[in-house]
Protein backbone atom coordinates (compact mmCIF):
# COMPACT_ATOMS: atom_id res chain seq x y z
CA UNK A 1 0.00 0.00 0.00
CA UNK A 2 1.29 3.45 -0.85
CA UNK A 3 1.70 6.17 1.75
CA UNK A 4 1.37 9.78 0.50
CA UNK A 5 2.57 10.95 3.94
CA UNK A 6 5.81 8.99 3.65
CA UNK A 7 8.63 11.08 5.19
CA UNK A 8 10.93 10.47 2.21
CA UNK A 9 8.29 11.74 -0.20
CA UNK A 10 7.60 14.71 2.08
CA UNK A 11 11.33 15.51 2.06
CA UNK A 12 11.42 15.33 -1.75
CA UNK A 13 8.37 17.61 -2.04
CA UNK A 14 9.87 20.27 0.24
CA UNK A 15 13.64 20.01 -0.33
CA UNK A 16 15.49 23.24 -1.05
CA UNK A 17 19.15 23.78 -1.77
CA UNK A 18 21.05 26.16 0.47
CA UNK A 19 23.16 28.79 -1.30
CA UNK A 20 26.89 28.38 -0.73
CA UNK A 21 27.01 31.98 0.52
CA UNK A 22 24.81 30.94 3.48
CA UNK A 23 27.12 28.08 4.49
CA UNK A 24 29.64 28.08 7.27
CA UNK A 25 31.77 25.61 9.18
CA UNK A 26 31.55 22.96 10.25
CA UNK A 27 31.13 20.81 7.23
CA UNK A 28 31.01 17.04 7.18
CA UNK A 29 34.26 15.31 8.02
CA UNK A 30 35.35 12.22 6.14
CA UNK A 31 33.31 9.86 8.33
CA UNK A 32 30.14 11.92 7.78
CA UNK A 33 30.80 12.47 4.06
CA UNK A 34 31.52 8.86 3.08
CA UNK A 35 27.90 7.63 3.51
CA UNK A 36 26.68 10.67 1.53
CA UNK A 37 29.02 9.72 -1.32
CA UNK A 38 27.82 6.10 -1.10
CA UNK A 39 24.20 7.28 -1.30
CA UNK A 40 25.03 9.51 -4.27
CA UNK A 41 26.63 6.60 -6.11
CA UNK A 42 23.41 4.55 -5.88
CA UNK A 43 22.07 5.80 -9.18
CA UNK A 44 21.12 4.12 -12.44
CA UNK A 45 24.42 3.03 -13.96
CA UNK A 46 23.72 0.90 -17.00
CA UNK A 47 26.59 -1.45 -17.65
CA UNK A 48 28.06 -0.76 -14.19
CA UNK A 49 30.54 1.63 -15.81
CA UNK A 50 30.75 4.13 -12.94
CA UNK A 51 31.11 7.05 -15.37
CA UNK A 52 31.84 9.49 -12.56
CA UNK A 53 34.25 10.06 -9.73
CA UNK A 54 34.57 12.43 -6.77
CA UNK A 55 37.24 14.95 -5.77
CA UNK A 56 36.63 16.12 -2.20
CA UNK A 57 37.95 19.60 -1.45
CA UNK A 58 38.10 20.33 2.26
CA UNK A 59 39.43 23.58 3.63
CA UNK A 60 42.07 24.87 3.10
CA UNK A 61 41.95 23.19 -0.34
CA UNK A 62 38.79 25.18 -1.15
CA UNK A 63 40.65 28.43 -0.48
CA UNK A 64 43.50 27.27 -2.73
CA UNK A 65 41.03 26.48 -5.54
CA UNK A 66 39.37 29.89 -5.06
CA UNK A 67 42.74 31.60 -5.43
CA UNK A 68 43.58 29.56 -8.53
CA UNK A 69 40.25 30.55 -10.09
CA UNK A 70 40.81 34.23 -9.28
CA UNK A 71 44.36 34.18 -10.68
CA UNK A 72 43.23 32.42 -13.85
CA UNK A 73 40.30 34.81 -14.27
CA UNK A 74 42.57 37.83 -13.85
CA UNK A 75 44.97 36.52 -16.50
CA UNK A 76 42.11 35.79 -18.93
CA UNK A 77 40.10 38.95 -18.27
CA UNK A 78 37.22 37.03 -16.73
CA UNK A 79 35.12 37.72 -13.63
CA UNK A 80 36.61 35.54 -10.91
CA UNK A 81 35.34 36.81 -7.56
CA UNK A 82 31.81 35.36 -7.73
CA UNK A 83 32.74 31.82 -8.88
CA UNK A 84 35.62 31.69 -6.42
CA UNK A 85 33.48 32.87 -3.49
CA UNK A 86 31.60 29.57 -3.13
CA UNK A 87 34.88 27.70 -2.55
CA UNK A 88 35.69 30.12 0.27
CA UNK A 89 32.21 30.05 1.84
CA UNK A 90 31.57 26.32 2.00
CA UNK A 91 33.71 24.14 4.26
CA UNK A 92 33.49 21.16 1.87
CA UNK A 93 33.10 20.99 -1.89
CA UNK A 94 32.76 17.74 -3.79
CA UNK A 95 33.66 18.07 -7.44
CA UNK A 96 31.64 15.45 -9.29
CA UNK A 97 33.67 14.50 -12.34
CA UNK A 98 32.00 13.00 -15.39
CA UNK A 99 34.30 10.24 -16.52
CA UNK A 100 32.64 8.56 -19.50
CA UNK A 101 33.82 5.07 -20.36
CA UNK A 102 34.07 3.58 -23.84
CA UNK A 103 31.14 1.23 -24.35
CA UNK A 104 29.47 -0.36 -27.35
CA UNK A 105 26.28 -0.89 -25.34
CA UNK A 106 25.94 2.20 -23.13
CA UNK A 107 25.82 5.53 -25.02
CA UNK A 108 27.67 8.47 -23.56
CA UNK A 109 24.35 10.29 -23.12
CA UNK A 110 23.18 7.62 -20.64
CA UNK A 111 26.46 7.99 -18.78
CA UNK A 112 25.94 11.77 -18.65
CA UNK A 113 22.45 11.30 -17.23
CA UNK A 114 23.92 9.01 -14.58
CA UNK A 115 26.45 11.61 -13.48
CA UNK A 116 23.66 14.21 -13.21
CA UNK A 117 21.78 11.81 -10.96
CA UNK A 118 24.92 11.50 -8.82
CA UNK A 119 25.03 15.28 -8.36
CA UNK A 120 21.40 15.50 -7.29
CA UNK A 121 21.76 12.39 -5.15
CA UNK A 122 24.65 13.97 -3.25
CA UNK A 123 22.75 17.23 -2.71
CA UNK A 124 19.70 15.31 -1.46
CA UNK A 125 21.74 13.02 0.80
CA UNK A 126 23.42 16.05 2.37
CA UNK A 127 20.14 17.91 2.84
CA UNK A 128 18.40 14.81 4.23
CA UNK A 129 21.07 14.47 6.91
CA UNK A 130 20.82 18.11 7.99
CA UNK A 131 23.65 19.74 6.04
CA UNK A 132 23.24 22.69 3.73
CA UNK A 133 24.08 21.76 0.15
CA UNK A 134 24.12 23.38 -3.27
CA UNK A 135 25.02 22.18 -6.79
CA UNK A 136 26.92 24.85 -8.72
CA UNK A 137 28.88 24.99 -11.95
CA UNK A 138 29.77 28.35 -13.54
CA UNK A 139 32.45 29.08 -16.10
CA UNK A 140 35.27 27.44 -14.08
CA UNK A 141 33.52 24.06 -14.31
CA UNK A 142 33.45 24.36 -18.10
CA UNK A 143 37.06 25.49 -18.54
CA UNK A 144 38.79 22.17 -19.22
CA UNK A 145 42.32 23.61 -19.03
CA UNK A 146 41.69 25.18 -15.61
CA UNK A 147 39.96 22.11 -14.20
CA UNK A 148 42.71 19.85 -15.53
CA UNK A 149 45.24 22.01 -13.68
CA UNK A 150 43.20 22.10 -10.46
CA UNK A 151 41.53 18.65 -10.41
CA UNK A 152 43.68 16.54 -12.72
CA UNK A 153 41.01 15.81 -15.33
CA UNK A 154 41.70 13.21 -17.96
CA UNK A 155 41.10 14.35 -21.58
CA UNK A 156 37.60 12.81 -21.77
CA UNK A 157 36.52 14.04 -18.31
CA UNK A 158 34.58 17.16 -17.36
CA UNK A 159 33.10 18.71 -14.22
CA UNK A 160 29.41 17.89 -13.83
CA UNK A 161 29.07 19.96 -10.70
CA UNK A 162 30.56 21.38 -7.57
CA UNK A 163 28.48 20.22 -4.60
CA UNK A 164 29.10 22.65 -1.75
CA UNK A 165 28.26 21.27 1.69
CA UNK A 166 28.31 22.91 5.10
CA UNK A 167 26.20 24.19 7.94
CA UNK A 168 23.34 26.42 6.83
CA UNK A 169 21.02 27.77 9.50
CA UNK A 170 18.57 29.34 7.10
CA UNK A 171 17.09 28.82 3.68
CA UNK A 172 16.08 31.43 1.16
CA UNK A 173 12.38 31.84 0.44
CA UNK A 174 10.96 29.10 -1.73
CA UNK A 175 11.02 29.88 -5.42
CA UNK A 176 8.14 29.39 -7.84
CA UNK A 177 7.79 25.75 -8.82
CA UNK A 178 6.71 24.29 -12.17
CA UNK A 179 3.06 24.34 -13.16
CA UNK A 180 2.54 20.58 -13.28
CA UNK A 181 -0.51 20.85 -15.54
CA UNK A 182 1.55 22.77 -18.09
CA UNK A 183 4.34 20.18 -18.25
CA UNK A 184 2.43 16.92 -17.83
CA UNK A 185 0.58 14.94 -20.46
CA UNK A 186 -1.55 12.01 -19.30
CA UNK A 187 -1.97 9.17 -21.83
CA UNK A 188 -4.42 6.39 -20.97
CA UNK A 189 -5.00 4.61 -24.24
Amino acid sequence: MTDPQNPVLQFMLTRRSRPAKLMRAPGPDRAALEPLLQAAARVPDHGKLEPWRFVVLQQPAGARVAQQIMNYAHNKGLEGEKPARAFLDSPVCVAVIASPKPSEKIPELEQTLSVGAVCLGLVNAALATGWGANWLTGWPAHDHALMTEILGLAPQEWVAGFIHIGTADSAPPDRPRPDMDAITQWVQA
